[in-house]
């Protein structure tokens, strides 16, 4: 066995815990061996259908049990998954179907029209599992996902390939700043990556009931605020039930931040990943609103990665419960848990975009030597040892992102930071999205985290616009909670904190910055809001 295969893992959890939790949603409750069980009948159907070794399997779900569930019997099976942004539209499901070679598709019925509208630009998905959601009837040319989940037995299905820590998982990325790319994870690196940070972590090499020896009894409750199609739910609620854990996934189909804190209340969950103060935010101004409504005492645990997450809103949430451990995450696709910030009641950290390196992380300049704390020099982050393999059927892309610096391969996915005297890091942000104004650079992030402090704002985008004295221009788009305040005094509060070079020009105010579902945002389509609403653009 070359390293640990996931399905391997589930199986024997599986029967280490077979009545405890595994999967929730609303009022269904998985056990462990259910889910198993279930895994089983699907791994079958993909066999049964003539799928072989390394096939891709799409799941194109919102967040539900089928979603773990399909992930488990395609990794038993020996496929690959594919992960389905529920947001594309029809060209983009082809381009990403096609790239990405998939062979079958785990849909929610709702998607029906979508796929009929595509089957026939996508000869090679030979296989469509139908999950029922009370929206559209199952089509003659699908199969029906739960009829296959039923015949599930509790023989532990196989591929006559047998299964490999070689084999791969796709999780595609981006298509804001170019086409989606697919991140290429062997199972064995993505195990050891999600278990770096665990106190009992499995051994390199994989040895036969080691999974579960280690359990103690059920694992963590956790809750993916996010959705399960991005890597920030995914990875988060994988890492938990690698401990025996279970994952929770709430039943609306769009942020509901009574949803998110009833259930956290009702499931008496332990730990919830969401995207930094998208949904921090919201949550605070419920929790501060109707104070007392909710007891969040079981949850001890928040996990955040993707966009920044401000002291202030972290602060607030202490107030609702002291007993809070807040660990903000910087990671992407390509590399997992590359820096952190750590904050709880008896020691919150620096502010706002600030980070301690990870062990296996530095921070290098273009030619690859590292930045010297206190310099002010700017570098990226780098993170060797548990990473990708590259991109899918994209070698350039590969190797401008995984490079060798000192003998050691490392993952520079793109984060700008510099790194101050006392070796903290201060995350600036992407390098596609930087302004140039005057000669200057200007990362949106910090310019965005710092206007969203102002207790008028709701949330915040900044783009860069063609000016014609310094080049670029700063522009702030703004979701405001009080459209009373004026232009100016959100300039000057921006003056007041960070460089005046960094304070935006324009200010437009919207009803909403339209966050994706993962609480990125889209500064392709922003960047062309601002172009047409400032004359002379």
């Amino acid at each position: 066995m070359n390293g640990w295969n996931i399905a391997d893992i589930f199986e024997e959890i599986a029967d280490a815990l077979p009545e405890s939790l595994a999967l929730a949603h609303g009022d269904v409750a998985i056990s462990w061996s259910e889910m198993n069980h279930r895994a089983n009948g699907v791994a079958q159907q993909l066999l049964d259908s003539g799928l072989v070794e390394q096939d891709k399997i799409a799941q194109y779900l919102y967040n539900s049990p089928h979603y773990i569930e399909s992930v488990l019997a395609s990794f038993k099976a020996g496929m690959a998954i594919v992960n389905t942004n529920y947001r594309y539209a029809a060209d983009e499901l082809v381009y990403l179907w096609d790239n990405a070679d998939v062979c079958a598709v785990v849909f929610h019925a709702t998607f029906c029209p979508q796929i009929e509208e595509i089957k026939h630009r996508l000869p090679n998905i030979r296989l469509w599992l139908w999950v029922d959601d009370g929206s559209h009837p199952c089509p003659d040319w699908a199969i029906d996902y739960e009829t296959a989940a039923a015949s599930g037995s509790p023989h532990n299905v196989k591929g006559p390939w047998g299964r490999s820590g070689d084999h791969l998982m796709l999780l595609y990325t981006g298509g804001t700043t170019g086409m989606p790319k697919g991140v290429m994870w062997r199972q064995d690196d993505l195990v050891g990556a999600l278990e770096s940070s665990n106190r009992n972590k499995l051994p390199n090499e994989p040895t036969a009931g080691v999974a579960a020896a280690r359990l103690n009894g059920p694992g963590p409750k956790g809750l993916p605020g996010a959705p399960l199609m991005h890597g920030t739910g995914f990875f988060n609620s994988l890492s938990t039930m690698l401990l025996g854990g279970s994952t929770t996934t709430l039943t609306g189909r769009n942020f509901d931040v009574d949803e998110l804190l009833s259930t956290i209340e009702s499931a008496r969950i332990n730990s919830i990943s969401i995207v930094g103060d998208a949904f921090a935010k919201p949550m605070l101004r419920a929790l501060d609103a109707d104070e007392g409504r909710w007891d969040l005492s079981s949850l001890r645990v928040i996990i955040s990665s993707g966009v920044m997450w401000s002291r202030e809103t972290k602060d607030g949430l202490l107030r609702h419960n002291e007993r809070l451990i807040m660990v903000d995450s910087l990671g992407s696709s390509e590399a997992i848990g590359m820096a952190s910030n750590v904050s709880t009641k008896d020691s919150v950290e620096s502010g706002t975009g600030s980070f301690s390196l990870g062990p296996n992380t530095r921070v290098v300049t273009e030619d690859g030597c590292d930045v010297e704390p206190g310099s002010g020099e700017r570098g990226r982050v780098a993170l060797r040892g548990r990473t990708p393999i590259g991109y899918y059927k994209d070698e350039e892309k590969s190797a401008a992102t995984f490079q060798i610096i000192d003998g050691a391969r490392y993952s520079i996915p793109g984060d700008w930071a510099e790194v101050r005297a006392d070796g903290s890091v201060a995350l600036l942000g992407r390098g596609s999205q930087c302004i140039n104004t005057g000669g200057e650079k200007v990362y949106p992030e910090e310019v965005e985290e710092t206007i969203k402090t102002h207790q008028s704002v709701a949330d915040c985008a900044v783009v860069g616009v063609p000016d014609e004295r310094f080049g670029q221009a700063i522009c702030a788009i703004v979701e405001l909670l009080d459209p009373s305040v004026d232009d100016d005094t959100l300039v000057e509060h921006v003056r007041s904190k960070i460089a005046r070079y960094k304070a935006p020009k324009h200010v437009i105010r919207v009803d909403t910055v339209g966050r994706a579902v993962n609480g990125k945002l889209d500064y392709k389509r922003l960047t062309a809001m601002a172009l047409d609403s400032i004359p002379g653009s």
